[in-house]
């Protein structure tokens, strides 16, 4: 039993016919899934016999895919052995792009980050020529940073803002100036390796349902407050895309009557007052035409460039603009969600992203416009948290989703 680590991709790819390479698969996404198991759990959950998972897991172990990690819990007699994916068996390529900047790692199948996080000035604005060839001189410069073999890479997995058809390989929003052929297939051209593309709100709830807050819970909402507003939505233990992926664009509901005109061409959307955009939009007006504030101590250029975390600082040293005016973006957020709590129902919302990291300068006001326009008995029902995860978490979605999707292909291929 050999299993092809490039099993998506054409140019490498020889597709395995033994049974037992199939159940191989098989127990490795269920490692994958659910971390060391025994013996006893893993015969049961791919229904074969002791002696010829033996026989697999064996192979596994010389192949170095899996081995021994530790005991299980044992009511009598001797505590079963634990199997578990080996570090640094495979890897992936996770991408995190954002409006201004492009944040690149390599993951492991375990969820190593085992290079440093690579920061790129690679910006969603440019043209998709210039966007794909960035990516790959990106990727270029951190494969050369590292010694790992490229056959042990399974593929590229990019979370992006925007509406992102993950089946189609397509981003709706951004990058539009060339449609001959998808984003996934340009991507892929250059890079040589199978290319995930996903919306980055979407890699967080995946993150969080696998390895964080929300694991073990079965519905969960993920609010994204970053320069945009973006929902991730858990139902019944798994990640809503929608039927073509464009669920949870909470930012683009309607909710200011004759509002500003937002980036989508609509008026008065979620997002032109409730945004990192719209945060630093209001702030850069304001101290513009002489607003009080710490913040105009800021140079030309700062101001120009003012980000969400230049007025959080600003409020954790007590300026009272800066507070008002978080207290008013989280009073729309909060009201915006009122909506979603009697949607959805769900057990817990966690808050993550740029502006969650105002903690109570936006929680409280939040908390508040919910308390005022959500009906009590439903919001007493859910449990509003904030991440406690760094920035890099959604690159553990985006790993995950390249892992199983792999993991996917390779079963089917296999005859699974």
């Amino acid at each position: 039993m050999n299993l092809q680590l490039l099993a998506r991709n054409p140019l490498t790819y020889k597709k395995p016919t033994d049974k037992q390479t199939l159940a191989g698969y098989k127990l490795v996404k269920l490692l994958h899934i659910n971390g060391p198991m025994p013996v006893t759990a893993l015969t049961k959950s791919l229904d074969i016999s002791t002696p010829v998972l033996s026989d697999i897991l064996s192979r596994l172990v010389k192949e170095k895919w899996i081995e021994k990690k530790g005991k299980g819990d044992s009511i009598g007699g001797r505590r079963p052995d634990l199997y578990a994916l080996r570090d640094h068996s495979f890897f992936t390529i996770c991408i995190d792009v954002e409006l201004f900047a492009t944040r690149l790692a390599i993951v492991d199948n375990n969820f190593n980050i085992v290079t440093a996080i690579k920061n790129v000035p690679l910006q969603l604005g440019n043209s998709r020529r210039d966007f794909c060839e960035n990516i790959h001189k990106a990727v270029r410069s951190l494969l050369a940073s590292v010694k790992i073999q490229k056959d042990r890479i399974i593929g590229c997995s990019i979370g992006m803002p925007g509406l992102i058809s993950q089946s189609l390989g397509e981003n709706y929003t951004y990058l539009l100036d060339q449609t001959d052929h998808s984003l996934q297939y340009d991507l892929e051209q250059g890079l040589k390796l199978p290319v995930i593309l996903q919306n980055d709100v979407k890699g967080a709830a995946l993150a969080e349902l696998r390895h964080g807050l929300a694991r073990g819970r079965r519905d969960v909402l993920v609010l994204l407050m970053d320069w945009g507003v973006g929902l991730g939505i858990v139902m019944d233990g798994q990640v809503r895309q929608g039927s073509w992926g464009f669920s949870g664009e909470i930012g683009h509901i309607p909710f200011v009557e004759n509002g500003e005109l937002c980036y989508c061409g609509k008026r008065g959307c979620l997002e032109t007052v409730a945004s990192g955009l719209a945060l630093s939009k209001i702030a850069r007006k304001d101290i513009s035409t002489g607003t009080t504030s710490i913040l105009g101590n800021l140079s030309k250029k700062d101001i120009q460039e003012l980000a969400p975390s230049h007025i959080i600082d600003a409020a954790n040293k007590g300026d009272q603009y800066a507070i008002q005016l978080l207290s008013d973006i989280g009073a729309n957020i909060g009201k915006g969600t009122s909506t979603l709590i009697q949607l959805f129902n769900p057990e817990l919302i966690i808050l993550s992203g740029k502006i969650a990291e105002a903690k109570q300068y936006i929680t409280l006001p939040m908390q508040q416009a919910i308390n005022t326009y959500c009906m009590t008995q439903v919001r007493e029902k859910t449990k509003i948290i904030s991440s406690n995860h760094p920035e890099y978490f959604r690159f553990f979605g985006y790993a995950t989703n390249a892992i199983e999707a792999f993991l996917d292909a390779s079963i089917e291929e296999a005859g699974g």
